[in-house]
């Protein structure tokens, strides 16, 4: 998201790695979800101008024969191909999109938008804040959006 908003979307190094662990295992990326969400940001994006899907990925320790490679590369363009097909899918009923703008809708005016266009600091913020004590937090329906990528995910 943060390489396609500021017009810097190239190639994607298209692997995965074990979140318990915390570093870059390079895996086979066969995790739908993310390739679904990555595949969004692509398409979002227009596609990829330079470059492609890179697949910086090995396969396990344990899987040590050529047919082993093979597999996984089958799995990893298959859940790439369906992440992309998914994509569309969301893309096309603005479900998320819709959400995304109603959240941040007061960037687009008043002090949101001068915070976007950098004409205030963190003085003018501290004073805005003691001015208005009263701003509502609204939540950001984070299992909603998960339900809706997932219904999406299992056909719907």
């Amino acid at each position: 998201h943060y390489a396609r908003i500021n017009g810097a979307l190239g190639s994607v190094d298209a692997n995965q790695g074990d979140m318990l662990l915390g570093w870059d295992t390079d895996q086979m990326p066969t995790n739908i979800y993310s390739t679904t969400l990555a595949m969004y940001e692509i398409l979002k994006n227009g596609g990829l101008a330079s470059g492609g899907l890179n697949f910086d990925a090995k396969v396990r320790r344990a899987s040590f024969e050529l047919d082993d490679l093979f597999y996984g590369h089958i799995a990893g363009m298959d859940a790439f191909a369906y992440g992309l097909k998914v994509a569309y899918k969301l893309l096309k009923s603005k479900e998320l999109e819709e959400f995304v703008n109603e959240r941040y809708a007061s960037y687009r005016s008043g002090i949101g938008a001068d915070i976007v266009a950098g004409k205030v600091g963190f003085k003018e913020l501290e004073a805005y804040a003691l001015k208005n004590p009263s701003i509502t937090n609204h939540s950001g329906r984070q299992e909603m959006l998960e339900a809706i990528v997932n219904q999406y995910l299992i056909g719907g």
